[in-house]
């Protein structure tokens, strides 16, 4: 009787649940941590700033850079702190973390003075202030400005709403009759969105369209390279990462900035 030879996966099956074990970073977007690698690695920064790095990751991005390079200070930001990385910073007695819009000038200072300050996937979110104001703010607080950030690959940068509701919907990755993903009101952010721009949103304090949940700016390479150009930086290192999930004119890249 000849035996049958094992399935290859189920071999690899225990290979693989130990390589996780070993990386527990192994699920974070490779693309981010390059950019980390590269800020705390190559241009040896010894503090950073990872600005609204809680949500949908859950402080990943601080807690990968803290144990793999062991910065001298970090600084976690963002509107709400969740239990389980409140409870995870306690092992990090470097890690300051923060709870507020790190727009705010008060967040701002609170933040001071660090080597990097990190923009993943928030800029395209900003407004009141606009993305470029933030980048103003934390200017004159870091060496480095680290951004990974869908880009807007139309002529120029756009506020998507103004595109109104048929052609924001075809540019956001969100149905407008979908329920999720949910606010921090625990209300879906995009059901009747256009019909509510204007009323104040019960969390944030502020009309629904100039909250940060939901996707405002379609942003040009040229006008981010552009605007950073001005603040004093030179561009460092650039990546593209593909096109962001099956949205045509949006293109995941990522930005190292120093001065």
């Amino acid at each position: 009787m000849i035996a049958q030879r094992p399935d290859l996966r189920s071999l690899l099956r225990p290979v693989v649940r130990k390589v996780r074990r070993q990386d527990p970073y192994a699920g974070l977007d490779p693309g981010r941590k390059e950019l980390v690698d590269v800020a705390l690695g190559r241009l040896g920064s010894r503090s950073f700033a990872d600005l609204g790095g809680v949500w949908g990751v859950d402080g990943g991005y601080t807690f990968y850079a803290l144990e793999r390079y062991r910065p001298e200070r970090a600084v976690l930001v963002d509107a709400t702190v969740t239990p389980w990385v409140g409870e995870r910073a306690r092992r990090f007695r470097r890690l300051e973390l923060v709870e507020g819009n790190f727009g705010s000038p008060d967040v701002a200072a609170r933040v001071g003075t660090v080597d990097a300050i990190f923009l993943f996937d928030t800029l395209l979110h900003q407004v009141a202030p606009d993305w470029d104001a933030v980048l103003e703010l934390y200017a004159p607080r870091a060496r480095a400005i680290v951004v990974y950030n869908p880009q807007w690959t139309g002529g120029e940068t756009v506020r998507l709403l103004d595109l109104g509701p048929e052609e924001y919907f075809r540019n956001v990755p969100h149905d407008p009759h979908d329920p999720t993903p949910l606010g921090p009101d625990g209300r879906p952010l995009y059901a009747r969105l256009f019909e509510r721009l204007d009323e104040i949103h019960p969390v944030h304090g502020k009309p629904w369209r100039d909250v940060h949940s939901i996707w405002q700016w379609g942003i040009t390479e040229a006008d981010l390279v552009g605007a950073m150009s001005r603040l004093g930086y030179s561009l460092e290192l650039e990546r593209s990462y593909g096109r962001f999930k099956a949205l045509e004119r949006f293109e995941r890249r990522g930005f190292v900035f120093v001065r």
